[in-house]
């Protein structure tokens, strides 16, 4: 609701200032007066004295309390002792009973209280100038709306605080169905620029991204509107990174804009390439371009969030967009390389032969430190690869996952960057792999504190492990037979699973201590973290869990064997219980599994293109 505003108009309006009263049977204390006119309105208030304050706390307080909690019932009993208060203003900011009922979404106390007020009652507005109907149209309350609407016709037309229209409230709070239904009830005409201006960016900012094509389509110059922060829709629409939101499946477009077949954002990106398209109709090439440049560049800064359908809609448009530069003469295939954005750097892949000319383009580091300003001049695509990621787009966490993804992205981008540029040193006589090295060390580092940190604790438990089950091989569950030397239980498969899961979970552990003790071991170079080092964690953790999993099914077999001749529920209840341990494991690590195999594996995947940035 608008914070600042007073009532465009205003009927005559009982006003109880700080009062509250309850059941007093006798308002004769209430005396009326005119005060002077404010803002061409003549205000109809109560005066009241403070010895009679205390009836009014005796009124309104409880009557505020019921209309916030929906109790008609004892509403009802103050109403028909005082037939005044059901019009009258109970609180400082002038709401009526209606304002507050309808404010908290009780239906059918609202219901009720039309029941008892007349046609221009409820069309009272409060000291802001808001209706009762300005809050049902901001909470989105449909049933409220339209007992409202059937009571007084014309409220969907009158404005409240601000100088809004209701409808503009329910755009604001992400009202859809509201937003909707205010639309159909009210007349084009209604609007003047400022409402559609309004209506337009309050609905883009809410992701109501239908209603704003609506509306866009209807009044086709609000593709050049700018609001308040002198921003275009485009610019808005850069940043969006929000998923699809619920307004956009209010009403189905009658006639689809093709966009991108590989893109689910539908919506957005038909409004996005309405708005593109109008203004490359309506304005030149040069204009246009200052259009998305100012006040800031809507281009690179959806490269910057990774916004691949607003990019994929502007430049299938208009490939040259592909050449502009920013500040510091990054394209957009750099902005991507820059903010780790891997579906807009496979663009690379799409232009064919334009892609030598955009790889030997020199630029400036981005957002060098203030040491680095005059030395960070002259450098590659590669040397971009070769900065440490923003924080914002570590995709994985921990050191040593985000090291090797960062190793991935400089070998991906290194394979697309002619030889002589590999080698190629910057204005600080720095290749791309110096870069590198001196940008990650402190990355290198923790990693390597990591690794040798969860080597050193897995290696432990592996060993304890390891001399459990050994011990367990040599006492055997249920003796050995004096005669024959032979275990008493040799020929029950109980124990020939306890046989076999004992062995295995020696073995596998044993596997696991040298695997971590290869990994306390290595080098620890940037090389290492890229291949070798996932690859041992990874078979270093299996291994530690499948000797886990034989060490309870071992255990589990030599209780059954051990204790199988009393109560049956016992062992079976211990054998099922050892599953236990098994499921907290892989509930526990689940995390860490997922980024070992992101940062191992499916980031393989993210330099092969699965849509295309350029559509016919």
């Amino acid at each position: 609701m608008a914070d600042s505003s007073t009532p465009t108009s205003q009927s005559n309006h009982t006003v109880i200032s700080n009062a509250d009263p309850l059941n007093a049977p006798d308002l004769s204390f209430l005396q009326e007066e005119f005060l002077p006119e404010e803002n061409g309105r003549q205000l109809h208030t109560i005066s009241v004295s403070e010895e009679e304050m205390h009836p009014f706390f005796k009124f309104c307080a409880p009557l505020y309390k019921y209309g916030m909690k929906g109790d008609w019932a004892a509403a009802k009993l103050i109403l028909v002792n005082n037939d005044r208060l059901k019009h009258a203003a109970i609180t400082k900011g002038w709401s009526t009973l209606l304002h507050v009922a309808a404010g908290a979404n009780h239906s059918h106390f609202v219901e009720e209280l039309l029941r008892m007020l007349d046609n221009e009652h409820v069309s009272l507005q409060d000291i802001k100038g808001n209706t009762a109907f300005c809050f049902a149209a901001s909470s989105g309350n449909m049933s409220i709306a339209k007992l409202l609407i059937e009571k007084s016709p014309h409220l969907p037309t009158v404005r409240g605080g601000g100088g809004y229209l209701p409808i503009q409230f329910a755009v604001m709070q992400g009202k859809c169905e509201m937003t909707w239904f205010l639309y159909s009830e009210i007349h084009r005409e209604e609007f003047e620029e400022p409402d559609r201006k309004s209506l337009f960016f309050s609905s883009i900012k809410t992701g109501n991204h239908r209603f704003a094509l609506q509306i866009a389509e209807k009044w086709p110059d609000l593709a050049l509107a700018r609001d308040e922060n002198d921003d275009t829709a485009l610019h808005i629409l850069a940043f969006d990174q929000t998923p699809l939101h619920s307004c956009s499946h209010c009403r189905d477009i009658a006639n689809p804009i093709s966009i991108n077949p590989g893109m689910k954002k539908v919506v957005t990106l038909q409004l996005v390439k309405y708005l593109w398209e109008k203004i490359l109709l309506k304005k030149k090439i040069s204009e246009v371009i200052r259009i998305i440049s100012e006040p800031y560049q809507a281009l690179f800064d959806a490269a910057v969030v990774g916004n691949f359908g607003f990019l994929s809609e502007l430049i299938s448009a208009y490939p040259n967009l592909i050449w502009e530069e920013n500040e510091e003469k990054h394209t957009i295939i750099h902005t991507a390389v820059s903010h780790r954005h891997a579906d807009i750097f496979n663009l690379i892949h799409e232009i064919d032969s334009q892609k030598d000319l955009i790889v030997t383009l020199m630029v400036n580091l981005s957002h060098p430190s203030p040491s680095e300003t005059e030395a960070m001049t002259n450098n590659t695509l590669l040397h971009l690869a070769a900065k440490l990621a923003p924080s914002r787009q570590e995709l994985v966490t921990g050191a040593a996952f985000q090291m090797c993804l960062e190793k991935r992205w400089f070998e991906e981008v290194k394979k697309i960057m002619p030889p002589h540029l590999i080698i190629k040193k910057n204005s600080a006589f720095l290749t791309a792999k110096d870069l590198f090295t001196k940008e990650h060390e402190g990355l290198r580092k923790d990693g390597v504190e990591w690794m040798k940190r969860t080597a050193e604790n897995c290696m432990l438990i592996s060993t304890v492990i390891a001399t459990a089950v050994f011990s367990a091989s040599i006492n055997i569950p249920g003796g050995i037979d004096d005669g024959t030397n032979k275990p008493n239980y040799l020929n029950q498969t109980s124990f020939l699973v306890f046989a076999i899961s004992a062995g295995a979970a020696f073995i596998s552990s044993s596997t696991a201590i040298l695997i971590f003790l290869s990994i306390l071991m290595s080098r620890y170079s940037e090389d290492d973290f890229y291949r070798s080092l996932p690859f041992k964690l990874i078979f270093g953790l299996l291994t530690l869990f499948i000797s886990i999993a034989c060490m309870m099914v071992a255990f589990a077999c030599a209780f059954f064997i051990m204790y199988n001749y009393g109560s049956w529920i016992v062992p079976n209840s211990i054998a099922v219980l050892v599953c236990l341990p098994l499921l907290l494991y892989i509930f526990l690590q689940y995390s860490l599994w997922s980024d070992i195999i992101y940062s191992t594996f499916n980031c393989r995947s993210l330099f092969r293109p699965t849509k295309c940035m350029i559509y016919t």
